[in-house]
């Protein structure tokens, strides 16, 4: 086939299967899930469905951008919520590390089912998190628990060097929390479990990281975020927000 056709036939068919960017990918090549097809699965618990109503999964997944075949550490993970969403976005040829500091039985139960046989539970040290022998990640997620870490025995500088060094150059790091005022800093992550969002990212980015993007479908304004977060009398002013390793 001549070079000419040969480069039109490769244009065709990436006009066709849109994820094929650049050209000549593999058909296999990593590529977004359909999110909200995910979160329908008829699969999924009654108690995964509550927490859908305050998590709003289909905006954060299509914000994080979880891909077919990658690896995956889901820091904090607990009961494995957000470990079962990304288990599966990555599909059976990718992989999640769901880490907790110590045993999680409800996450252990969660483990037990099909949806979690690309999951592996991973208990260590918060600021110590990564599984040994595993490096180049391309994504790392922090939901609702970085805050934790300013009241814990936790390295957060160590922490978060730990995450840079275990993704991929251009990996992502996604971290999501309850947003306390500028002027709270990391003093409030105890009484009121959040944590400014200034302050977390400058932690982040002393680490190496760049930041990205902020999502805003988990803003709520009238907050005053001088509440806990378990016994507030608004919507939770909650931020989401992306970080890269550079390249």
């Amino acid at each position: 086939m001549p070079l000419m056709h040969a480069r039109r036939a490769l244009l065709c068919l990436a006009l066709a299967v849109p994820w094929l960017v650049p050209l000549g990918l593999p058909l296999n090549a990593a590529r977004a899930q359909d999110y909200a097809a995910i979160i329908a699965l008829p699969d999924r618990s009654e108690s995964d469905r509550v927490n859908d109503k305050r998590r709003d999964p289909v905006s954060l997944l299509g914000f994080v951008g979880p891909k077919t075949g990658w690896t995956v550490l889901d820091m904090g993970a607990g009961a494995g919520y957000s470990t079962e969403l990304l288990a599966r976005s990555v599909g059976p040829s990718g992989k999640v590390y769901g880490q907790n500091p110590k045993e999680s039985e409800k996450f252990q139960a969660r483990a037990a089912t099909p949806a979690m046989a690309n999951a592996v539970a991973v208990v260590r040290p918060t600021d110590d998190p990564v599984p040994d022998g595993v490096s180049g990640l391309d994504l790392i997620t922090f939901f609702f628990a970085y805050h934790d870490t300013t009241f814990q025995d936790v390295d957060r500088a160590k922490m978060n060097k730990a995450m840079f060094n275990a993704l991929k150059p251009g990996g992502l790091l996604v971290i999501a929390d309850h947003a306390a005022r500028p002027e709270d800093g990391t003093t409030v992550g105890k009484t009121f479990h959040r944590i400014a969002e200034a302050s977390l990212r400058s932690e982040v980015e002393a680490a190496g990281f760049r930041f990205e993007a902020d999502a805003g479908f988990l803003r709520h304004p009238e907050d005053t975020r001088t509440n806990i977060v378990f016994k507030n009398p608004t919507p939770v002013d909650e931020f989401v927000l992306k970080f890269r390793k550079p390249m």
